[in-house]
């Protein structure tokens, strides 16, 4: 079964986080979602608060077919200053496994130095970040780029969260998902 890592900070976008966590989970991949700063619930940007899994430091004990990290711009700060997380995604990126970053989640990219010079989006408020640090800016909704995939924001976390599972589990398992969740694409 393919399996996934979400990690979840103080001001993460809780429907990046949740929508993402739930459509893979019905697409038969195993979600652990990671408090970045230990198991207490975390409250998200529009003060949702979010019990987390298991500790950051308990989940990077296993290896995932993808890392997923949500946006909210406090969240994403968060990402892109945390050396683990920067650990994380290099390990993650040399093992050849999937990352996935949406909103304003990129910019966690550009602080560990991932994927420099892929083809990405992002949430609008930081694509000049983006693009003056060498990455091919796309406005597209979702992005795939190799075992990079990114997307714009939480109106597009349904397309970001199929995509995904068009990955891991096939285009047939995606679209078996589509009609239960009466989703228009």
């Amino acid at each position: 079964m393919p399996s996934a890592l979400i990690l979840l900070a103080d001001g993460a976008e809780e429907m990046e986080t949740v929508i993402t966590a739930d459509v893979l989970r019905r697409g038969g991949i195993d979600v652990t979602i990671a408090g970045l700063e230990g198991d207490r619930p975390v409250v998200c940007s529009r003060n949702v608060v979010i019990k987390p899994d298991v500790t950051f430091a308990a989940a990077i004990k296993n290896a995932y077919d993808v890392v997923v990290c949500p946006g909210g711009m406090k969240g994403a700060e968060y990402l892109a200053s945390c050396s683990e997380v920067g650990s994380l995604l290099k390990r993650q990126e040399q093992r050849g496994a999937y990352i996935a970053c949406i909103c304003a989640a990129p910019i966690a990219l550009k602080s560990h130095g991932i994927g420099k010079g892929k083809r990405l989006t992002s949430h609008p408020s930081v694509d000049k970040q983006l693009k003056d640090s060498g990455y091919n800016y796309s406005e597209e909704r979702v992005v795939v780029d190799g075992k990079l995939v990114t997307s714009r924001g939480p109106g597009t976390t349904f397309e970001f969260a199929l995509a995904l599972v068009e990955l891991l589990s096939g285009k047939e398992k995606r679209d078996s998902l589509i009609p239960p969740m009466l989703l228009k694409l």
